[in-house]
């Protein structure tokens, strides 16, 4: 960088701020030694045969270069809800899961093909002014599109992650059924109907959203989310994860995560906590029970067999009913 002048030196600021091929550098003066001293020395990035400006975060130069060598594309479906810090899951042991750390782009079907590599992934669909979105010098689709095309794209309980957190970070109804009725004849749109139906913007982890698809498809009835019991006094200061009133049954999904500390006396304390939150949760005279990822994802008919078990024990205790509220709903981001 050193050896070019002023002028060239400002040439290639200017010119990297977006995606550039190698001619357009070498136009504004620039060798081939230059440019490999340049993404050498971190000055620029070199994706997929674009340069961009080395200051920029190497995720964002990525999804750049690889939407720069797809003209007219937008970034979609997992690729958008990333930049939209949407959550979502994918299933990696399903044998037809897809790339889930590709760039996904979405481009009009006036494109001559869909794309299906490790790196990229490219589907042509079409693209109206309300479902896009500019973040800087990428643009994506809007977060009801890319809840919609997910939804359309994975199965219902990796769909549902990320329905779930689009309406509590402030998606609307009205936004999908927006992009649902425009979609209203694509590949998928039953499926995609089907999953935001579920939608419910208490769900606070991926694993509630997962459990609750799981449990709609064994045909359980919906539980009620983030519920309060009151003891008599007061309201008590836990919320729980699941809770269906008329088979007294609570269901927590425990993430192995919450347990986790630096020493051996915090994790000590994290436990004592946890037991004695359960300890107060059984004096209310119902069933619980706790389930973590490896009962969903890997003995799910188990768990469905675990929770039949409870309802029927749950119906036939005598004590009252607790006394019971759901906690406030979640207040949208910004």
């Amino acid at each position: 960088m050193d050896r070019l002048d002023t002028t060239t030196r400002a040439l290639v600021v200017t010119a990297a701020q977006a995606p550039r091929r190698r001619h357009e550098l070498r136009a504004a003066g620039l060798e081939d030694h230059d440019l490999r001293r340049l993404v050498r020395r971190g000055h620029l990035h070199h994706v997929n045969r674009y340069y961009l400006d080395g200051t920029t975060d190497p995720e964002w130069a990525r999804l750049a270069c690889l939407q720069a060598a797809y003209p007219g594309s937008v970034l979609s479906h997992l690729s958008a809800a990333r930049l939209a810090n949407l959550r979502y899951w994918v299933e990696a042991q399903r044998p037809d899961a897809p790339p889930a750390n590709a760039v996904w782009l979405t481009r009009r079907p006036t494109a001559t093909r869909n794309h299906y590599r490790p790196d990229v992934v490219l589907r042509r669909a079409g693209l109206v002014k309300g479902d896009l979105d500019q973040r800087g010098i990428l643009r994506r689709t809007t977060d009801a599109r890319t809840v919609v095309d997910l939804a359309r794209e994975l199965p219902v309980q990796e769909a549902l992650v990320t329905v779930d957190h689009a309406l509590r970070l402030g998606t609307s109804m009205a936004d999908l059924d927006a992009v649902l009725t425009r979609q209203r004849r694509w590949p998928g749109i039953q499926r995609a109907r089907r999953t935001i139906a579920l939608g419910d913007p208490r769900a606070e982890s991926a694993l509630e959203s997962i459990a609750r698809a799981v449990f709609d498809s064994a045909k359980l009835p919906r539980p009620i989310l983030q519920a309060r019991f009151g003891d008599g006094i007061d309201w008590m200061p836990e919320r729980v994860d699941f809770w269906w009133p008329q088979f007294r049954t609570i269901a927590e999904a425990d993430g192995l995560a919450k347990y986790e500390a630096e020493t051996a006396p915090e994790r000590r304390a994290l436990l004592r906590r946890a037991h004695l939150r359960d300890q107060r949760l059984a004096d209310l005279g119902v069933e619980l029970l706790h389930f973590g990822w490896e009962d969903l994802v890997n003995e799910p008919h188990h768990l469905v067999h675990r929770l039949k078990a409870a309802f029927t024990r749950g119906q036939n205790r005598p004590d009252p009913q607790p006394h019971w509220t759901t906690a406030p709903p979640p207040v949208p981001r910004p």
